[in-house]
């Protein structure tokens, strides 16, 4: 039985973890260049929202890269991990909240540092999610796949909500889940006078959907143009 290294999976994967490497490492370098000029720890925030973006990643590649296709008693409780921290990426692309000019620091600097972390989130949410989303369409077929895809993102729009404008975390369905629970639940059930939560969710989920879809759609045309070349 091949080790899971050898595979062609990991070969052709080797690329994208080798562009996901340069570009986190350069938003390491941007916030580590801003605390040693500045002598302030302003967006060291960003290092730890990367790390939590990683999560899903890391868990979605684990599977697709197994020597063996994962059973649905180990697909289900890792899948559902994931659903858990899958929000953490594009969470990331929210935190352009907190651009606005800094003494001693150029604008476009903190635009440059900020835009680089939001991209990172988006990639590595786009990357889990293709693992995820072939997973269960080899499983279950192309609709399902979609269909998991597309709920995927919804509820991942709607724990964006939740992060942002009530600040909760991945940890709170552990730590606090009554008050998470709660709030949910008020929402669902006012919906009406709760309109910046769906007005959020919704658009928030357009455009990650959209964003998706576009991310696969460049896969195909280069595969395409690789063919008839």
């Amino acid at each position: 039985m091949p080790l899971p290294f050898s595979s062609p999976t990991l070969r052709h994967r080797l690329p994208l973890l080798l562009a996901l490497g340069l570009s986190l490492a350069l938003s390491f370098a941007l916030i580590a260049a801003r605390v040693a000029i500045t002598r302030q720890w302003q967006f060291v925030f960003l290092l730890w929202n990367l790390f939590l973006a990683a999560i899903p990643f890391a868990l979605s590649a684990a599977l697709h890269l197994a020597a063996r296709a994962p059973k649905a008693r180990l697909l289900l409780p890792v899948g559902l991990m994931w659903l858990l921290f899958f929000p953490n990426a594009p969470y990331l692309v929210t935190d352009l909240f907190h651009l606005e000019p800094h003494p001693g620091v150029p604008y476009w600097y903190d635009l440059a540092l900020i835009m680089s972390c939001a991209w990172n989130g988006l990639m590595l949410a786009f990357a889990s999610l293709l693992d995820m989303h072939a997973l269960v369409r080899q499983r279950l077929g192309f609709w399902v796949g979609w269909s998991f895809a597309t709920v995927a993102l919804g509820l991942s729009a709607f724990g964006v909500y939740l992060g942002r404008y009530l600040r909760f975390n991945s940890w709170d369905i552990l730590s606090n889940p009554f008050s998470l629970f709660y709030d949910i639940v008020q929402r669902i059930l006012h919906p009406f006078h709760n309109w910046q939560t769906w007005g959020v969710t919704v658009v928030f989920w357009a455009f990650l959907l959209i964003a998706y879809a576009t991310v696969r759609l460049l896969g195909r045309v280069e595969v395409a143009v690789e063919n008839e070349g």
